[in-house]
């Protein structure tokens, strides 16, 4: 019989233990995609979110070895924010084996408890911007490189331990070079004319550090009446993000639309995919890493479309028939031949707008909670 303990993640080698965990788990699954180390240490030590947030790691120890991990979460501006007393979980994942899964999730419970929380619910990150969702459909494909992977009996687990559905996310796989239908075309350019519409260069913005503020600021304000649990980024965060993010945004794939006064409008931003090449890195830059993901960065034939929006003002004018029919323009012109939707709300009818295009199901993945 196993003799299982659980054991606080607090020094540097346990950090490490922690973090490669799933490269262990994981190595004998071909969608695994598997997030570079560097960036996990990160995200677990000194993001802009922790200036904020508190949390707790703990691993679960058969002897020397890692059965399971659970980072422990509270984010009190999302808990001000939506009058909750809510922790989150993420960074969760263990062996096929309950009793591993227990002493996981009941010690971040506790800890929620003992902090004031009365719910808990997962996996997320620290906002809105980091992976969340366990995967409940579309085991057989390849995730995003900024989606969670897991095996299905998770969901075993967690539903065997009182966690029930908080809500789903849904993914779309598109055929991404046949245009778009002729009464998009129709829409975008009534909408484009009527407003007097344009499209703005990428390139320029990355230049513009005031831009890009305004460009992560309009995204604040065009998801927090639309997405479910939605965290306004700090301007701390922003910062991080952009420094993160910009630099691989291209006018190739992405598209910004602006007004006559040159505001922001709406954007449409995707990716070439880099989950092979993550694959291939095996969580670490070098020897050969940042080769295979510099060599993904310019291939096209497979994009994620990262997030899409408008902002407030401009929600239900049309405005998104425009930045799709760019983007998909954009598309052919570079080869694209799939696109991979972002993980969107199952009840936000934005979703609908795939069925204007080829299209499948991908994934879906599930948001638990528990009352503790």
């Amino acid at each position: 019989m196993p003799d299982y303990q659980i054991r606080e993640v607090l020094t540097r080698k346990e950090l490490m233990q922690f973090v490669r965990f799933p490269d262990e788990l994981y190595k004998d699954c071909p969608q695994y995609v598997p997030a570079l180390h560097g960036d996990q240490v990160r995200s677990l030590t000194r993001v802009a979110p922790l200036d904020y947030c508190t949390h707790k790691m703990w691993m679960v120890l058969d002897g020397e070895r890692v059965a399971g991990r659970i980072c422990a979460m509270i984010n009190p501006r999302y808990n001000e924010l939506y009058g909750r007393r809510r922790a989150r979980f993420g960074w969760f994942d263990c062996i096929r084996d309950l009793e591993v899964a227990r002493l996981l999730l009941g010690t971040a419970e506790a800890w929620a408890r003992e902090q004031g929380m009365d719910e808990i619910h997962g996996p997320l990150y620290y906002n809105t911007f980091g992976k969340q969702g366990m995967l409940i459909e579309g085991y057989e494909n390849v995730p995003p490189f900024n989606c969670l992977y897991n095996f299905p009996y998770y969901n075993d687990f967690v539903r065997e331990l009182g966690y029930v559905k908080e809500c789903d996310w849904v993914q779309y796989k598109m055929v991404a070079n046949h245009g778009v239908p002729d009464k998009a075309r129709r829409v975008s350019r009534l909408v484009k004319e009527r407003y007097n519409l344009h499209f703005g260069s990428i390139a320029a913005l990355k230049k513009d550090k005031a831009r890009v503020r305004e460009f992560f600021q309009v995204y604040n304000k065009s998801f927090a009446r639309t997405v479910l649990n939605f965290v306004p980024l700090t301007d701390k965060e922003i910062e991080e993000e952009a420094a993160a993010v910009m630099p691989f945004l291209s006018d190739k794939s992405s598209g910004l639309l602006l007004d006559e006064n040159e505001q922001i409008v709406g954007f449409g931003i995707s990716f070439p995919s880099i989950s092979r090449a993550l694959q291939k890195a095996k969580g670490k830059l070098f020897p050969l890493g940042w080769w295979y993901l510099w060599r993904a960065l310019h291939d096209y034939e497979i994009t994620d479309l990262m997030v899409n929006g408008a902002s407030p003002e401009w929600q239900n004018k049309g405005v998104s028939a425009v930045y799709y029919e760019e983007m998909a323009d954009k598309a052919r012109k570079i080869g694209n031949r799939w696109a991979i939707s972002n993980p969107q709300i199952e009840s936000n009818s934005a979703v609908n707008i795939w069925n204007s295009y080829e299209h499948e199901p991908f994934m879906r993945r599930r948001c638990y909670i528990k009352n503790i």
